[in-house]
């Protein structure tokens, strides 16, 4: 519980709700898509009623919005964390293995595949979406421009630019890849992916 709500009890309940409606959205989510996911089925799912849930997010869509800031403050706590690194560069390849592995399970993959899909047809979620992505590369960039230059490597913004997109490709690309080969060799894979990292990163 943090500071804030330990003085304002109203604010942890909101929340504590707020995240019962998100788990069971993202359960319905996952098992049946956004469109066949119906507030009832939510409802059912979160134990209270839709009338209720209303009162936490106006719509489905909204219910996307709140997973989607999620997922920017996830990222934005990873690059903090990145950029605290002694050797930042090293450290993303050290973390392959584990990144590549939860890439792999469905747990994981399952929402965003489905919030990338709403993505395609709202402009809203894209619009979202899109501007997470120039915030995160942004601070991504400033981060391995800086690692670089401590490295002695070219740190060109625009080479460096379109190696981000390539990593960010690369992890995005597996949650498609365990969809159409269910049975991949995660660890074989993890290890085909370092290569790619060091030669993104320390070349």
């Amino acid at each position: 519980m943090t500071s804030i709500e330990k003085k304002h009890p109203h604010v942890a309940r909101t929340n504590s709700r707020r995240k019962q409606v998100l788990d069971a959205a993202s359960s319905c989510f996952s098992r049946r898509g956004f469109h066949a996911a119906s507030m009832a089925d939510i409802s059912k799912a979160a134990g209270m009623s839709a009338g209720h849930i209303y009162n936490y997010f106006a719509s489905k869509e909204a219910i996307i919005i709140a997973f989607v800031q999620q997922n920017i403050e996830r990222v934005n706590m990873l690059l903090l964390d990145l950029g605290q690194q002694e050797d930042p560069l090293q450290a993303l390849i050290d973390c392959n293995y584990n990144q590549v592995m939860e890439c792999l399970d469905p747990m994981v993959w399952a929402l965003p595949l489905e919030i990338f899909s709403e993505a395609s047809r709202n402009p809203v979620i894209a619009g979202l979406l899109q501007q997470s992505d120039r915030q995160s590369r942004s601070q991504f960039l400033t981060i391995l421009k800086t690692a670089r230059i401590a490295r002695g490597l070219p740190a060109d913004e625009r080479m460096l630019d379109g190696r981000i997109n390539a990593l960010i490709a690369m992890y995005e690309g597996i949650a498609v890849r365990a969809v159409h080969d269910p049975d991949v060799d995660g660890e074989a894979l993890a290890n085909g992916m370092r290569v790619a990292l060091t030669a993104l990163l320390l070349e």
